[in-house]
């Protein structure tokens, strides 16, 4: 099969897939599968996320060094101090490698944050939405009188 053929078969199986729900009935794209998602598994990636970030702060942080006193900003001033091109390459290195690390924590604190967030909103509406779907002396609604308002 040539490049072009493949290319081919793989675009027309991703518009099979991509299609949007359409107003007049038409059928909705990929499988029908619906997300679901439990509260419990958003705290644990959350969790995870926090866990990670809490890790990287303290082993991404190359430029202090294992013994955490700056000796690969030492070497590299050092290494240039005594004309060697590698201390400047250790620098660039360094910095490029700690820009990546903060863009990461950041990341892993966006995850975090969110999922939090989304965690405590989704309870927060949950039960607002219980509150108004019961009885005056607080007991559910029934689902079977919840179906009558929607006949």
């Amino acid at each position: 099969m040539s490049f072009q053929q493949e290319w081919g078969q793989i675009r027309s199986e991703a518009a099979t897939g991509t299609r949007l729900n359409s107003a007049d009935g038409g059928t909705s794209g990929g499988d029908a599968d619906r997300l679901v998602v439990y509260q419990e598994d958003l705290g644990k990636v959350g969790h995870e996320a926090f866990q990670l970030h809490s890790r990287l702060k303290k082993a991404g942080d190359i430029t202090r060094g294992a013994a955490g006193d700056g000796s690969t900003v030492k070497a590299a001033s050092t290494l240039s101090a005594h004309g060697f091109t590698m201390g400047d390459a250790l620098t660039t290195t360094a910095t490029t490698w700690d820009d990546q690390v903060k863009t990461l924590l950041q990341a892993c604190a966006h995850i975090s944050n969110h999922l939090d967030y989304s965690k405590k909103s989704h309870t927060h509406e949950d039960e607002k939405i219980a509150a108004t779907m019961s009885h005056r002396d607080g007991s559910a609604t029934s689902v079977s009188e919840i179906s009558r308002y929607y006949r």
